[in-house]
């Protein structure tokens, strides 16, 4: 539902763009506090263990108690109960969405990039330094034999993402100024 809702409402975006909007509409941190709000965790009956531990209020278990609900109002009403239902509850979240998810992840953007293009999928050398409680790592993004971009984070993967930010700065920028750093 979410996904034809999408389809239809932004027909100019790419794939990628509306499979990472689909992703942070439908995923537990978005559902568990519309599951809260609606009052789900209250009605929810639970063993003694997960009662003891906070089940009521978990994320996963809202998510998923909601997911249920939709489930629940389609076996009984039918596919456009259950759209209404579901578009009713997402719509403001989707709109809100829209645009944070359409950035998209940096590592993502840049794979969607090299394919675009027509380039082969980037991979990132990496190297590390520093002692076990405090390493620093350094990636390279590389794509096509060329090494486009460089990030540091306190993480492998924020050492990519970062790398995967300067390489997408670097295929974005105008050909006279790229071609002005060759070998860079």
């Amino acid at each position: 539902m979410v996904t034809e809702y999408l389809y239809a409402g932004f027909p100019h975006l790419p794939e990628g763009d509306l499979a990472r909007m689909r992703a942070a509409v439908v995923s537990t941190p978005a559902l568990a506090p519309l599951a809260d709000r609606l009052g789900v965790g209250e009605e929810l009956l639970l063993g003694r263990g997960e009662e003891a531990s906070g089940g009521r209020t978990k994320a996963s278990i809202l998510a998923d108690a909601l997911e249920a609900l939709i489930g629940a109002v389609y076996l009984s009403g039918g596919y456009e109960a259950a759209s209404r239902f579901v578009l009713d509850l997402l719509e403001g979240h989707i709109a809100a969405t829209a645009d944070e998810a359409r950035l998209g992840d940096p590592k993502n953007q840049l794979q969607e990039m090299a394919a675009r293009l027509g380039r082969e999928a980037p991979s990132y050398e990496m190297s590390e330094r520093g002692p076990d409680h405090a390493k620093v790592f350094t990636a390279e993004a590389v794509v096509g034999g060329e090494r486009l971009g460089s990030g540091v984070g306190r993480s492998k993967k924020e050492a990519e993402r970062q790398a995967a930010v300067a390489a997408l700065a670097r295929l974005t920028e105008p050909t006279a100024e790229r071609a002005a750093r060759p070998g860079e």
